[in-house]
Parts: C-alpha cells; sequence; structure tokens
C-alpha cells in the first residue's frame, strides 16, 4: 500500500517485531510534497482522518489580499514571486508557500480608492495633464456634489505611504501569503505596509546587487 507514517510496524527498541491487529490506513499513508506554483487555478480535494477534507493547491494565479490600514480585502491576480526566506530555488520556481513575498496586481485597490477618496493614486504626478483634467470633468459630470464633498473630506484626513504611492504607478503591490495552499488551498495574504514593507525592500535590494 506503499510508505506508512504508523508506528505499528516498527520493531522495539530490544530488536522485536511488534504483533498488530489493525491494518494499514489510508490517513496514515505518507503522502509526496506538492509545492504550489503560478499559473492557471489548480486545486486537488484530499480525504484526512475523520473525513475531514483539505484542499491540495497544485496551480493559482489569484488570491484574497487585504490592505490592512484601510480594511479593504480584493481578489487580485499574483503577478510574480519576488523573495522567499528559505531558499532562492523557491523563487525560481515561483512557488507559493506561507510567508512568501509576491508581486499583486493594484488595479482593484485603485479603483477602490479612486471611488472612496476621488484620487487616481496610480497617476503620475508629471505629463499628459490635459488629458487627466479632461477625464476629471468628465467624472465630475457623472457624481452628486454630495459624494464630491464626502469624497474630498475624506481625503483630506488620509495621507498615503510615499512608498506605497511609488508602487500604485508602477501597477504591482508586494503582498506576503498568509494562507497555506498546500493545505487550504487558498493562496490569501496581505499587502506589505510601514517597517515589513522596508525591511523586504532593503532584501531584494540587496539581492539585486548581488
Amino acid at each position: 500500500m506503499g510508505i506508512g507514517r504508523d508506528s505499528r510496524h516498527k520493531h522495539y527498541k530490544t530488536g522485536g517485531r511488534s504483533k498488530t491487529s489493525i491494518k494499514k490506513r489510508k490517513y496514515e499513508m505518507g503522502r509526496p510534497a506538492v509545492p504550489c506554483r503560478l499559473g492557471a487555478k489548480r486545486v486537488r480535494s484530499v480525504r484526512c482522518r475523520g473525513g475531514n477534507m483539505k484542499y491540495r493547491a497544485l496551480r493559482l494565479d489569484s488570491g484574497n489580499y487585504a490592505w490592512g490600514s484601510e480594511h479593504v480585502t480584493k481578489k487580485v491576480r499574483i503577478l510574480d514571486v519576488v523573495y522567499n526566506s528559505t531558499s532562492n530555488e523557491l523563487v525560481r520556481t515561483k512557488t507559493l508557500l506561507k510567508n512568501t513575498i509576491v508581486q499583486i496586481d493594484a488595479h482593484p485597490f485603485m479603483q477602490w480608492y479612486m471611488k472612496k477618496y476621488g484620487v487616481d493614486v496610480g497617476k503620475k504626478k508629471k505629463g499628459a495633464q490635459k488629458e487627466e483634467k479632461k477625464e476629471e470633468k468628465e467624472e465630475e459630470v457623472k457624481k452628486s456634489r454630495h459624494v464630491i464633498f464626502k469624497q474630498k473630506a475624506r481625503a483630506a484626513k488620509q495621507k498615503l505611504d510615499t512608498t506605497l504611492e511609488e508602487q500604485f504607478q508602477s501597477g504591482r503591490l508586494l503582498a506576503c501569503i498568509a494562507s497555506r495552499p498546500g493545505q487550504c488551498g487558498r493562496a490569501d495574504g496581505y499587502v506589505l505596509e510601514g517597517e515589513e514593507l522596508a525591511f523586504y525592500k532593503k532584501k531584494l535590494e540587496k539581492k539585486k546587487k548581488g
């Protein structure tokens, strides 16, 4: 039946054989490690002890990511694997594991920010100002005065981190996977901010120089 993780088939420390009154069980079998890679979604269900189910993700290309400081979660595409503290081999093979640093698509968050604050965070400040003004006028026509005042009041209190703003302009955000794709079949996580973002940016710069 293959490799088993039970101890009934083991010898005693003295060298004797233990008598087994139970047959092998499916939930005791040793399964091969299947690392989750970046690609079109492919998830397999695995029956475990007690009839419980695990979901083994073989390929994933999206997940739910939380922007902690703004208290918002969006389903976004995972674009690339950037850093893993265990090994660079996992980055090369684009393996998705818990605590892997990935690049995600920033557009769902940009659209949400625009809707809430009326500010386009992905917009670069220099160049193409005439076109932007036209777009703003068109948008203002669609919005009611009440909505515009509401957005302005929110934007006055809001301050976006400069490092995050730079990332929004590139259209990609650095995020960390918080779930275990091999156990729950999902690659969910959170957007990196503050000290954690600064820490991983340093790591990535070192990696580039090396």
